[in-house]
């Protein structure tokens, strides 16, 4: 029986937005749980749809694990500095206390960025590296979104992301960062690690992994984990994460440099021949109403409308109204728009009570280009506590708390407004307040790609939607200073030139 510390810190960094993401965030109980120390960590994701979730079914009952501590802060602007350091201090601090282990596994993202650190994933594992030495194995899993950097394959002996966008292989990518640490206490730390830059950055909305040509990417990392190979993973990058090493990539780990160096080698050749082929057409808003109400009327399904420039689950603010403004300037019926991030009026609804008539300013509140408040008169249609289970197979089995809820209605449209900001990735946040996804006409998702794991099955049609937003999804629109010099801008896109 092995003794193997566990724990992590994730964020996905949208250094474009003006918000920063504080200590109290990762404190806060929202769609994942609040920041967690020691027996809690066990308590709280034990049995939930999170990377070390999976590790801890795979490993309990076979090692001595200890757990440290466990922050998930979800994605959104810089990660300041306090943050990070009393974070990464306490988890440092618990894993010298640990001392000695046979192994330590994190549960990373892989694209967290601090005004310090522009690779503070790599500066964590680095510090962790310092605690245990040269001779304790580390395994991280990463998010599918991660940006790859040296530090961070020079620290950890194997980086295994998820293989599905949607992600709906957290578990799984625990039991395989479980399976590889079983390796490594059988055989030692490997001797082969490598990775490739692609040296271009993609779109979120462009990289679904049951779409070509990243399905064949994934698959031809499945198919190369074989022989001296036990860990090759493809990375679609965080776009919008302003550091040195943004974009693709490909990373293996192995028992021989050679294997690692081909692995990868092979995966990476297969991405650069078909770079060109990453492509998902977006609509201007109006054009996008009008497409979605007249495919809407011929059919008995819902149409998706996908808002993937104000996407929480990108660093969003969620509070943008292009998309609303847009159905209800055009007269859609039988709409439903979520969720819209917006405290003030989700209190409000409440303090009116349902069947009120409110005139309100929704939205808009975020200091980004173009955002401007959606005025109007709504009627309170339904309230909810905000607390809720998921149950869909991006986040199910979860029990959220994102605060006051409220079902608005204007026209033919309704809105979602919740208290805290959260992506619409899984139908129970609809039906909290009554709505029925499938028995919509359509519906507006702020989402970039999660939304298909639960509401795909349910769509005519999906409508990807270029409404304002802080998560804009070209390349070129991205006001970019630290990328790495020559960086393409989206898939065979303009080189990063400085000063542009």
């Amino acid at each position: 029986m092995a003794r193997i510390a566990v724990g992590g810190m994730q964020h996905e960094t949208n250094t474009f937005m003006p918000t920063l993401t504080d200590y109290a965030y990762f404190c806060t109980h929202r769609d994942r749980p609040p920041l967690v120390r020691g027996a809690d960590v066990t308590e709280w994701l034990d049995g939930g749809s999170f990377g070390l979730s999976g590790f801890l079914a795979e490993m309990a009952d076979r090692h001595d694990l200890v757990p440290m501590v466990w922050a998930g802060g979800g994605a959104g602007g810089m990660v300041t500095d306090d943050a990070f350091e009393r974070i990464a201090g306490e988890l440092i601090a618990a894993l010298s206390q640990a001392m000695p282990v046979d192994a330590v596994y994190l549960d990373q993202h892989g694209a967290m960025v601090t005004a310090g650190y522009q690779d503070a994933d790599g500066e964590l594992l680095r510090r962790v590296r310092a605690c245990v030495g040269p001779d304790v194995p580390i395994v991280a899993s990463l998010d599918y979104h991660a940006n790859i950097s040296p530090e961070m394959v020079a620290h950890a002996d194997a980086l295994i992301a998820y293989r599905t966008y949607p992600h709906v292989d957290r578990r799984e990518t625990g039991a395989r960062a479980a399976a590889a640490i079983e390796l490594m206490l059988e055989r030692g730390r490997p001797a082969g690690r490598a990775f490739r830059s692609l040296g271009f950055v993609v779109p979120s909305h462009q990289q679904p992994t049951g779409m070509e040509p990243t399905k064949s990417f994934v698959d031809a990392c499945i198919d190369g984990e074989a022989g001296d190979v036990f860990n090759l993973s493809y990375l679609g990058g965080f776009r919008l994460s302003d550091i040195h090493h943004c974009g693709v990539s490909v990373v293996a780990s192995a028992w021989t440099q050679v294997a690692a160096d081909a692995a990868v080698d092979a995966v990476a050749e297969k991405i650069l021949r078909r770079e060109a082929e990453f492509d998902e057409p977006m609509l201007m808003p109006d054009d996008c109403a009008r497409e979605a109400m007249s495919i809407a009327a011929k059919s008995s399904k819902p149409v998706l409308i996908c808002d993937p420039q104000d996407n929480p689950g990108g660093g969003g603010s969620g509070d943008t109204t292009g998309m609303l403004a847009a159905l209800v300037r055009n007269g859609a019926e039988d709409a439903v728009v979520g969720t819209m991030h917006d405290a003030d009026a989700a209190v409000a609804a409440h303090a009116a009570g349902i069947g009120a008539e409110l005139t309100l300013d929704i939205g808009g509140k975020a200091d980004l280009p173009d955002n401007e408040p959606f005025h109007g008169q709504f009627t309170v249609l339904a309230l909810g506590d905000g607390r809720m289970r998921t149950t869909g197979p991006v986040v199910g089995g979860r029990d959220i708390d994102i605060g006051a809820t409220a079902l608005l209605g204007i026209g033919g449209v309704k809105v979602l407004v919740t208290e805290k900001r959260v992506q619409a990735y899984d139908q129970s946040l609809f039906r909290h307040v009554g709505v029925e996804p499938k028995d919509q006409k359509i519906l507006g998702l702020k989402s970039a790609v999660h939304f298909r794991g639960d509401f795909g099955p349910l769509a005519e049609k999906v409508l990807v939607i270029k409404a304002p937003g802080g998560c804009p999804a070209d390349p070129r629109d991205l006001p970019y200073k630290n990328l790495k010099l020559g960086t393409r801008l989206g898939p065979k896109g303009p080189p990063f030139l400085p000063n542009r």
